[in-house]
């Protein structure tokens, strides 16, 4: 059967003040109300059954998330002791998944994408479905046609074309320097696409190829699925989980299954509305924007100001700029912060000098 897993265990750190651990990105309501995962969870509507959707994410967030979601149960959440990367994460929730579907055919999604339109999204991925059913070796992933020479995404090299629009994935490059990125840029969507973070294979070709590369945390990986539906289930987790090496998927599994002839990697185009927020100036493209440029997502003011972030979680607050241009003014009940748009990678480095000024105070 086929089933949509969400990974929703990302911290964050580039949307602080905001994103706090309490309530990282994921689960803050800026969107109109909603939140990235409320947006992530609907998008799986018509695409697979209500009971085989689940989520991945800090077992410390499950009761705000399932909060936020109604109609999905506790079974249906899957907690992570602690954060391990996205091997461990899909990993773990394809063992799980396996236990009770040996044939579970498994989308990977993520909880920080906007994806418009739906219906065709859900065309797209109904491709990968199909392409993985039938060729049961395949690993498929979606590509989106980069717009800009970004350090930030990985890269996938195209190769021959396979059956719909899916092509061979040759080379997975993982975050390039900025003169490779330009060149990649150059050679078009033709030769190489941006790795989107989202999968579609079968749980057991998934977790042989996390035998084959990664044997030490696949034998974690099965005993936890193995004790997972008796009395030791939170035991094993607990103690096996935090032991697991961090590493992500694209590093672990996707580069050496594009190498190996036993496997084959595909990539599925997405020419979609695809924005990644996972920082202050991914986020102000969802915003309105005022005559000057600015991003304004707060109750604001500005004049002789331009290319200006705006954004507020108190909606009585007043955020006010004058002579300013392309900064990123955030505020919250205990933090603001100032940042100048081209300093926003700079963020992580700030969220790192907090904790060792402040330490879990303002985190």
């Amino acid at each position: 059967m086929r089933y949509a897993m969400i990974l929703a265990g990302g911290s964050g750190v580039r949307l602080w003040p905001m994103s706090r651990a309490r309530q990282p990105k994921q689960l803050i309501p800026f969107l109109g109300g909603r939140s990235l995962l409320q947006v992530a969870a609907d998008r799986l509507e018509g695409l697979v059954p209500a009971a085989n959707r689940y989520i991945c994410a800090a077992e410390k967030q499950r009761a705000l998330i399932l909060a936020g979601l109604p109609g999905w149960s506790s079974e249906q959440f899957l907690g992570e002791p602690m954060g391990r990367d996205t091997l461990n994460a899909v990993g773990f929730s394809a063992a799980v998944i396996a236990q009770s579907d040996p044939n579970a055919v498994i989308a990977v999604f993520t909880a920080d994408h906007l994806i418009e339109p739906q219906d065709e999204f859900r065309r797209i991925v109904g491709e990968a479905f199909d392409l993985v059913e039938s060729n049961p070796n395949t690993l498929a992933t979606f590509g989106i046609a980069p717009v800009n020479a970004a350090t930030g995404y990985g890269y996938l090299q195209l190769g021959e074309p396979l059956s719909g629009s899916a092509r061979r994935v040759v080379r997975f490059q993982e975050k390039p320097d900025l003169e490779t990125a330009r060149n990649f840029l150059a050679a078009g969507p033709e030769r190489y696409l941006w790795n989107s973070g989202m999968f579609v294979w079968r749980a057991d070709t998934l977790l042989d190829c996390i035998r084959r590369y990664e044997p030490t945390i696949h034998a974690a990986l099965m005993e936890i699925a193995a004790a997972w539906n008796g009395p030791g289930r939170l035991e094993t987790l607990d103690r096996l989980y935090p032991q697991l090496k961090k590493i992500s998927i694209d590093y672990a599994v996707m580069e050496p299954a594009s190498r190996d002839d036993s496997m084959q990697v595909a990539a599925v185009p997405m020419p979609l509305q695809w924005l990644d927020v996972g920082s202050w100036p991914s986020f102000a493209e969802t915003c309105e924007r005022d005559d000057h440029g600015n991003a304004l997502a707060a109750k604001s003011i500005t004049l002789d100001a331009s290319g200006n972030l705006l954004a507020s979680s108190d909606p009585g607050h007043l955020l006010a700029a004058v002579g300013c241009e392309d900064l990123i003014v955030i505020h919250t009940p205990d933090a603001t912060m100032v940042c100048r748009k081209d300093r926003a990678e700079d963020i992580k480095k700030l969220h790192a000098l907090l904790g060792e000024r402040f330490g879990a105070e303002y985190l």
